[in-house]
């Protein structure tokens, strides 16, 4: 994002963000399609507008409740902006002096007066009620202020390596050889941070496949899996297929691995990163739920099944802030009653001796341990394996236990959390 002190602001350019704030707010769709439409409707903003514009408004989604105790009586897109802009971004009213009306400067005055120390905890770490309630009971306070503060801030970007193509010493060696400031991934062996946002849609190494856009704890599902050459595995929610082009790398483009979903336009969208993966092993497959036809048919046949289960996406509140306003009590309790069905269900895809892995990117005991402890009592063939030790005995030094749980505050990555099991 440009400066803000580089950007002019003018009634105009306030207008757009807080027309794209209104949208969000009363739409259904997730905030990043929104904002994408919004700028294909408005060719006409430059590259440092539409940054400007579209930083502005995610910060509003991820700091809205405070920012509305800031608003004091009068909560609306317009005051919301500023207060992003005042008490998120660190301006003064000097310099959105040509934006400000008279009224907005008296209420300015009595916005920076709001104590948060004095409001309410779920208000002070902008979340929605239910969900304050569900992570105290998770987290000690000290623990939850560290991770909220961590999931309000900006991720990095982060690349996966694909070995079929070239190793990642050569990558960082190009990359570094354009300027392009990046480093190697603490944990993932295959994985690279970058220290900016460059676009590279068009880049070279994105355009021969060389490289892939991947958070890097969710690289760490694949070696959590561990696929062999040759071997029979599923990633069985493929979604537009990152886990699963990382999965044929590592099988070395041998065996054969099915990217089953039932969203026809998500595998689409895998297609073309398939073709410039070079892999020749993987086959996707739409289905129409986890108990179609085409799932039951490779019964007790498979080495290896990956369930990355749809779930809240609540450990991407970096990326999506957006839905932590999305969600409800209701919507997670029926989230649970899907990801225990789709587990049971790939769960016979195992064949004796196979491994198991159930994943989700949220951070709620009720999407992880609790649909895991769930599945065990009622499949005694199943016996959880450690993922510490799993990840340790490749050289991934991650601080995990029986299960992995990691959140942006302690690892840098996404929240994720993964339970390896193995059919006896």
């Amino acid at each position: 994002m440009p400066k803000m002190r580089e950007i002019r602001f003018t009634p105009l350019l306030l207008q757009q963000a807080e027309f794209l704030l209104a949208e969000l707010l009363r739409s259904p769709f997730a905030a990043d399609s929104v904002v994408s439409r919004y700028f294909r409707q408005h060719r006409e903003l430059g590259h440092k507008d539409r940054a400007f514009i579209a930083e502005t408004v995610y910060a509003v989604l991820r700091h809205k409740r405070s920012l509305s105790a800031r608003c004091l009586d009068d909560v609306t897109s317009r005051r919301l902006v500023l207060s992003a802009l005042i008490f998120g971004q660190g301006l003064n009213r000097r310099e959105l002096e040509p934006v400000l009306s008279e009224s907005e400067g008296e209420w300015l005055a009595r916005a920076k007066a709001v104590r948060l120390d004095e409001l309410p905890a779920a208000v002070r770490l902008d979340l929605p009620d239910w969900l304050y309630e569900a992570l105290v009971g998770q987290y000690a306070a000290d623990e939850l202020d560290e991770l909220v503060h961590s999931l309000n801030q900006a991720a990095p970007l982060d690349l996966r390596v694909n070995t079929q193509k070239t190793g990642r010493d050569a990558v960082l060696e190009a990359l570094h050889a354009e300027g392009v400031g990046a480093r190697a991934c603490q944990y993932s062996p295959l994985g690279i941070r970058l220290d900016d946002k460059p676009s590279l849609s068009r880049h070279p190494l994105f355009l021969d496949g060389s490289v892939e856009v991947q958070d890097e704890g969710s690289q760490l599902l694949g070696f959590l899996l561990q696929p062999k050459r040759g071997e029979m595995v599923a990633d069985f929610c493929a979604g537009a297929g990152g886990k699963t082009l990382l999965l044929g790398a590592m099988m070395h483009s041998q065996g054969r691995l099915y990217a089953f979903d039932v969203a026809e336009k998500r595998l689409a969208k895998l297609k073309p990163r398939l073709a410039r993966s070079g892999l020749s092993n993987v086959h996707p497959v739409r289905i129409d739920s986890e108990n179609d036809i085409k799932v039951k048919r490779l019964a007790g046949k498979l080495d290896r099944v990956l369930v990355d289960a749809p779930c809240s996406g609540l450990g991407t509140l970096r990326r999506n802030p957006d839905l932590k306003w999305r969600h409800t009590p209701e919507s997670i309790a029926e989230l649970t009653v899907k990801q225990a069905s789709i587990l049971r269900a790939a769960a016979k895809l195992v064949k004796p001796g196979g491994r198991l892995v159930y994943a989700t990117c949220s951070l709620l005991a009720g999407e992880n341990d609790g649909v895991v402890d769930g599945f065990l009592a009622g499949h005694p063939e199943f016996a959880p394996l450690s993922a510490g030790e799993v990840l340790r005995g490749q050289g991934i030094g991650v601080d995990a236990g029986e299960r992995l749980r990691l959140t942006p505050d302690r690892h840098g990555t996404d929240g994720f959390f993964a339970t390896v099991m193995e059919r006896r």
